[in-house]
């Protein structure tokens, strides 16, 4: 046989580019939003409850964990939102180039950065 495929499948070795990385990374934002889908809603219920439930709610987020925890959960939606507006844009026909996609990569990346920054500052100031 003359096979010429690759041979070397080695996931650390492949050089995949920045809009496989943005796409992944998409993906895993969506699974990580499921995943805390249970805390949010529970969260939501603890704020409506009653008064002395927010309240209650109100002490536990004001630890340092909680607050990177709602930190961590508020970049997932900041990229996952993003990254979706990306798709959406690319549904549309713009940005389908290599070039497009690597621009709309390159933009996810750059407002998600901001948009998760400001995140922090809301969170912690």
């Amino acid at each position: 046989m003359n096979d010429k495929r690759p041979v070397n499948l080695d996931i650390r070795t492949i050089q995949l580019p920045i809009t496989a990385y943005v796409s992944i990374l998409h993906r895993v934002s969506g699974v990580a939003l499921f995943g805390v889908a249970g805390l949010m809603l529970w969260m939501l219920d603890q704020s409506l409850r009653s008064e002395a439930s927010f309240d209650g709610l109100k002490a536990i987020l004001a630890s340092g964990w909680c607050k990177l925890v709602l930190w961590a959960m508020l970049s997932a939606v900041a990229y996952h939102l993003v990254a979706g507006i990306r798709h959406l844009i690319m549904d549309l026909g713009v940005g389908e180039t290599l070039k497009g996609g690597v621009l709309g990569a390159r933009l996810v990346l750059i407002v998600t950065a901001i948009l998760i920054a400001l995140a922090g500052v809301w969170i912690w100031q």
